[in-house]
């Protein structure tokens, strides 16, 4: 988990993509590391903590190499960047370690079966990053926020499909608003149960199903209908991720 000078020149041009294969070979003489491999790129919103930077491997036998890569797409400033040669545990404890350590927000690209690929993979770890909430700390990995990651891909269609779900109900006054997306993400994460949702909100289950089929007639759109509950998700999640208050 070594960074420095010498390990970015050799890290950028892999981060960059489109690495040539006597490139490829370089760094990886240079980085101790082979040329194939199950690796992940971490990309962090913020600076990284110095308890992230240390040498040796992890406890999994993960080992870690920090650097920087020119702004992806949607990114309007430099991030740090590492490149894990994953050990058994797979991507899922090398999101664990950085909330360990309180790092965040920050994406985790999927795994990749080269160092040829890590540029592809860091371009995934800068999506996984924009599908964090603004202000939080989360340490989200590409393959839990795929639809997000979908949604953030495309934010001109991400900007329409808000205004026409959920258009009318962007007009009404902040706490009003605020009450029927907070009772539509509980129902949600109830499993669509309004009993279990009622009992989270410390309200009656009929004030949960009023508020419900307000929001419905506001949105012209059914919770009981798939396709349309498919649209309800999603708007929630481009209002998540907006910069906006719900």
């Amino acid at each position: 988990m070594r960074r420095g000078t010498r390990y970015g020149a050799l890290l950028g041009p892999l981060l960059a993509g489109g690495a040539t294969p006597a490139l490829v070979t370089r760094a990886a003489r240079g980085l101790g590391l082979p040329e194939r491999g199950r690796y992940a790129v971490v990309v962090l919103g913020t600076p990284v903590p110095d308890a992230a930077v240390a040498e040796g491997p992890d406890a999994d036998g993960s080992r870690w190499w920090w650097g920087a890569a020119e702004d992806s797409p949607g990114e309007t400033e430099s991030r740090e960047v590492a490149v894990v040669l994953l050990g058994p545990a797979g991507p899922a404890r090398a999101a664990a370690r950085l909330r360990e350590l309180g790092a965040g927000p920050g994406g985790v690209s999927p795994v990749v079966g080269s160092l040829a690929e890590v540029g592809a993979a860091r371009r995934l770890a800068g999506t996984a990053l924009l599908t964090c909430e603004p202000g939080s700390r989360e340490i989200v990995r590409l393959d839990e926020r795929l639809p997000a990651a979908l949604l953030v891909s495309r934010p001109e269609l991400s900007t329409r499909l808000l205004a026409e779900v959920f258009g009318p109900l962007l007009t009404l006054v902040p706490a009003e608003r605020s009450l029927l997306v907070e009772t539509l993400e509980t129902w949600l994460e109830c499993g669509g149960s309004v009993g279990r949702a009622a009992a989270r909100l410390g309200c009656h289950r009929n004030t949960v199903f009023n508020r419900l089929r307000r929001l419905e007639r506001l949105t012209s759109r059914s919770l009981s209908r798939p396709r349309e509950l498919v649209d309800l998700v999603l708007a929630l999640d481009v209002l998540r991720l907006s910069s906006a208050p719900p």
